[in-house]
């Protein structure tokens, strides 16, 4: 599922004469997937606490490709250390170092200078407390981000429901007078290819045997149990959407269930034997494989 949040905190100075406070900045973002796919982009400095963010996040969402980006700068440019001649000539010697390796490497800009100057402390290594509440703080904004976009998704979806059950309540009567009628059919052409026969047989015998193929025929195109199913997998999906659990998410049950109804529909084409059922069942595959899609932006 899709979301958004973003948090960010000002760190005190430790000290007065320390460098400028910093800012700490997260953002998190999540787009669909099927799987959760967890990434970072963080200050080296911020490395060390990777583990632990992984394992909060992860123990509060379960699906999506979730973007994690840390930000840890100073809040404004009036905040900035003037870098010391010492530094200067340090750096000047690091560039000259390079160049003489590389020759193409590009010289150090002012800004790079700056950013040089103005390297978080050795203290981040001590930003845990603050970077976990931060995290804390937007996950639960992008859930609710999240929980909105479920809400509109799970209503979509009943609607579908309601659309497929429609198409099985129109598919219901059809399987008697269909079974009728093809048993009949079957009978009828039996009886005409014996009459066309050459060997001499009774007529009680043929139409016995005439009987038992095409009461076998109609058991084979019966697809009473395929709507059956259809029609339990439909209130299982329902019931999930409207109570969903309350301590796994619904996505990967549904996407279980869909799977199941992709089944039963396609065994309700390939048994149809009537262009009206047909047609249903196309309808059913149409909505089914919308679903599918949907389903899997549900966590």
């Amino acid at each position: 599922m899709t979301g958004y949040a973003s948090t960010q905190v000002l760190l005190p100075s430790p000290a007065p004469s320390a460098t400028p406070a910093l800012r700490l900045g997260l953002e998190i973002r999540s787009v669909n997937s099927r799987f959760l796919d967890l990434g970072f982009r963080m200050p080296d400095e911020l490395r060390p606490h990777e583990a632990a963010l992984r394992d909060l996040i992860s123990a509060q969402i379960k699906r999506g490709k979730v973007e994690v980006r840390i930000h840890l700068e100073s809040p404004d440019a009036a905040g900035l250390v003037a870098p010391s001649p010492d530094l200067l000539q340090h750096l000047a010697q690091l560039q000259k170092l390079v160049q003489a390796e590389l020759p193409q490497a590009r010289g150090l800009s002012v800004a790079d200078v700056i950013k040089l100057s103005v390297q978080p402390p050795s203290e981040a290594l001590a930003l845990g407390p603050a970077l976990m509440k931060i995290t804390q703080e937007s996950i639960a904004s992008l859930l609710q981000s999240r929980a909105r976009e479920g809400q509109r998704l799970s209503q979509h979806l009943l609607a579908q429901v309601t659309q497929l059950q429609a198409l099985v309540a129109k598919a219901i009567p059809l399987v008697p007078s269909l079974v009728a009628q093809q048993r009949q059919r079957f009978l009828d052409r039996w009886q005409e290819a014996m009459s066309l026969g050459q060997e001499a047989v009774s007529p009680e015998l043929a139409q016995e045997r005439a009987l038992s193929e095409a009461t076998a025929f109609a058991i084979r195109i019966d697809v009473a149990e395929e709507l059956t199913r259809l029609s339990a997998h439909l209130d299982e999906i329902t019931q999930s959407l409207q109570n969903p659990p309350a301590r796994e998410g619904v996505g990967k049950r549904l996407d279980f269930l869909i799977q199941e109804l992709h089944r039963e529909a396609n065994t309700l084409g390939s048994k149809s034997a009537a262009l009206e059922m047909t047609r249903v069942g196309m309808d059913m595959k149409v909505l089914i494989e919308q679903m599918r899609e949907q389903v899997q932006n549900l966590e």
